[in-house]
């Protein structure tokens, strides 16, 4: 009975969430919904300012930067609606930053019709950013058009992964401090770093993209999440050589939704433990994805214990309806993972696992073995649901393994597995 009570009052706990999202969603002062209600033809009361107005070379080669600056600076300034329009043609931008706040009083809208390519020069990135936005309450980004980072020119610098001391790459859009904001129907190509790069943002919608990178470019996150809360990602295809979607720490209340990930390597929460003040990591959704040809599906993953390094908790998180397609490592709890080039010696974990959920997790994997749960022997995983798994092994029957973790089963077990 005990028991019984608590999977119902973890259930209750995800519908709740989802009912106040929906109600944060429909009342947050300056909320866009999925559905922000613009389009590609300007309303009559919204002053269009077009990038090739402000004296814009549009060769794909030429830094158009002061275009840039000045074309958004101009509908940033604007008192009334506003929209920056990224033509059709090409147009190079070295860094370029997005800053408001803004005086219209609805959100600044940037529709790119076109093709925007990074200047593939790094010497130009005194940060690893490249198109940032930030301090902005209120945002629009879409228009089917392309931005292409030309990272191939600059990933033989990318050394992270040998490095713990390595600089960053530039991320192809950031988005910082800003709230209210939706991301549709835009292409990203080749970044020099992550696609999508969201930090220190709420309230964040991004639906109907396309980020593509071949499956061997370096640290090529395609959204890559911290200290954000109510980000939702939809109904979106993403092909690239790193995680999928990183979740870091301090993300709270995020829904994610319809995705296809693949070549890449899943969809992560994690690492953390890594650095000091973390936050936690609460309340996560994904739901009705499919991963093919990665190299890990759904993965939680923190450090061993550092020095310096405040413990946090990192809890709430539902898997549910996932397919995975030749998956190399579908499910996996990692809390001994280090990342190459970094020294972990200093004993087990102290980030504190709870109330996870796999549920409906089907499909094939191309390793021995399908689940890894490897739990902190310091602090054991509690609360962990497996229901209704069934993952076949390509080469033969699969296998699974599990230590220090308090596990629930529910239904289908495939591989068995016995913590």
């Amino acid at each position: 009975m005990e028991k019984g009570g608590r999977y119902m009052k973890n259930i209750l706990f995800f519908i709740l969430l989802g009912v106040s999202n929906i109600l944060i969603e429909a009342k947050g002062r300056g909320g866009i919904r999925d559905g922000d209600g613009i389009s590609l033809v300007p309303a009559p009361d919204e002053k269009v300012f077009n990038l090739e107005n402000f004296d814009a070379v549009g060769d794909g080669e030429t830094d158009d930067v002061e275009a840039f600056m000045g074309a958004f600076r101009a509908a940033c300034d604007h008192p009334g609606k506003a929209r920056l329009l990224i033509p059709a043609g090409q147009f190079a931008v070295s860094q370029v930053v997005f800053a408001g706040p803004c005086k219209g009083p609805g959100p600044i809208v940037v529709q790119i019709t076109g093709t925007v390519k990074a200047v593939p020069d790094i010497s130009m990135y005194p940060e690893p950013e490249w198109l940032i936005f930030e301090r902005l309450n209120g945002l629009v980004i879409f228009g089917g058009g392309t931005i292409d980072g030309q990272g191939a020119h600059v990933w033989k610098y990318a050394d992270c992964n040998i490095n713990p001391q390595c600089a960053r790459l530039p991320s192809s859009i950031v988005l910082k401090n800003v709230n209210n904001a939706s991301i549709r129907r835009i292409t990203s190509l080749n970044p020099m770093g992550f696609h999508y790069f969201i930090t220190t943002s709420t309230n964040i919608r991004m639906q109907r993209l396309h980020i593509k990178a071949p499956g061997d470019s370096p640290n090529t996150d395609g959204i890559h999440i911290s200290s954000s809360n109510l980000v939702k990602i939809a109904r979106s295809r993403i092909e690239t050589g790193d995680d999928c979607i990183g979740i870091l720490q301090g993300s709270t209340r995020l829904a994610i939704n319809k995705i296809t990930c693949g070549p890449g390597h899943g969809i992560s929460i994690g690492s953390l433990g890594k650095y000091e003040d973390e936050e936690d990591v609460t309340a996560v959704q994904v739901k009705n994805c499919t991963l093919r040809d990665t190299t890990n599906g759904i993965r939680i993953k923190t450090f061993p214990f550092k020095p310096n390094v405040i413990p946090i908790r990192a809890s709430g998180f539902l898997f549910k309806d996932i397919v995975m397609d030749n998956v190399k490592n579908p499910i996996i709890i990692d809390q001994e993972y280090c990342g190459r080039g970094h020294s972990c010696v200093n004993g087990p974990s102290k980030i504190k696992l709870s109330d996870i959920f796999f549920h409906n997790i089907r499909g094939s994997t191309a390793s021995s073995e399908a689940i890894s749960i490897k739990c902190s022997s310091a602090v054991p995983c509690q609360n962990v649901h497996l229901h209704n798994i069934n993952l076949m092994g390509l080469k033969g029957p699969a296998t699974a393994s599990c230590v220090n973790a308090k596990i629930n089963f529910l239904g289908i077990q495939v591989p068995f597995l016995k913590c």
